[in-house]
């Protein structure tokens, strides 16, 4: 009988904390309940995942910001070094056109002098007879346009060549010179940018000599005038003239790599 009484009251006591509920858990200082205990691993994981999607969401829009920074640094180089090959570009032509003037300009002179020469009597061996070079207000047409090419060609003196040429189509507006004298004129304005006054020389050339051979290379600085003054329209009716006028001339190359470049 006893040990059935001991028995039951065992069963008892474990039926009982079976059903009971179970107690609160206490976490540092608070009470939780069980439901709560429950719930927070769930709600902790979820936001964890949140924040490291919005950390890769972030470091994505750093990566491109930092990808079109770099993009853009890399567009201006590029534009910068276009501009300046453009420019080296530009000068390489000039330098071309003045050797040019150059030649045709030391051809012109061995040409008058073998043609002086051919045409004066044996030269006397009294050193006394040798004339010397005078330039004074007397001078001949020939010495007026060699005193002022020369101040190009020789002296560099390009700002006092500009009256020279300009008192040599004054007083020998119809020299055979005078196409010549005009380009040498206009060249010099347009190194100074004096672009009005250039443009009515080369112009002069092109519509008052149309059989001189600087007429293509007038064409020429009609259209770099042009560009100079921003108007790419006139450019390219310059250039496209001196193409399809003089397409044998050596300008004519250097008109046709200026309108691929304005296209």
């Amino acid at each position: 009988m006893t040990v059935n009484k001991t028995l039951w009251v065992a069963l008892s006591l474990v039926s009982s904390g079976a059903w009971a509920n179970p107690a609160p858990v206490t976490e540092l200082g608070r009470n939780i309940t069980p439901n709560q205990q429950l719930a927070s691993p769930g709600s902790g994981t979820l936001e964890q995942r949140l924040a490291t999607l919005e950390r890769v969401v972030e470091a994505r829009a750093q990566g491109q910001m930092q990808m079109q920074q770099q993009l853009n640094l890399l567009l201006d180089e590029v534009s910068q070094i276009r501009g300046v090959t453009e420019t080296h570009t530009y000068q390489l032509d000039e330098m071309l056109q003045r050797q040019r003037d150059l030649y045709q300009e030391i051809d012109r002179r061995v040409g008058a002098l073998q043609t002086s020469t051919a045409a004066q009597p044996p030269v006397s061996s009294d050193v006394n007879s040798i004339p010397t070079v005078s330039y004074s207000s007397n001078m001949s047409e020939n010495d007026a346009y060699d005193k002022a090419v020369n101040m190009v060609l020789k002296d560099r003196r390009y700002d006092a060549a500009i009256p020279e040429f300009e008192a040599f189509i004054k007083n020998y507006p119809n020299s055979g010179y005078a196409p010549n004298a005009h380009y040498w004129l206009g060249q010099l304005l347009f190194n100074n940018n004096d672009l009005a006054k250039a443009k009515t020389h080369f112009e002069r050339v092109v519509s008052n000599f149309e059989t001189s051979n600087k007429v293509p290379d007038a064409l020429l600085k009609l259209g770099q005038v042009a560009e100079r003054e921003n108007n790419k329209d006139a450019a390219r009716r310059f250039y496209q003239q001196l193409v399809n006028d003089h397409a044998s001339a050596t300008s004519a190359r250097l008109a046709q790599e200026r309108l691929d470049a304005l296209k």
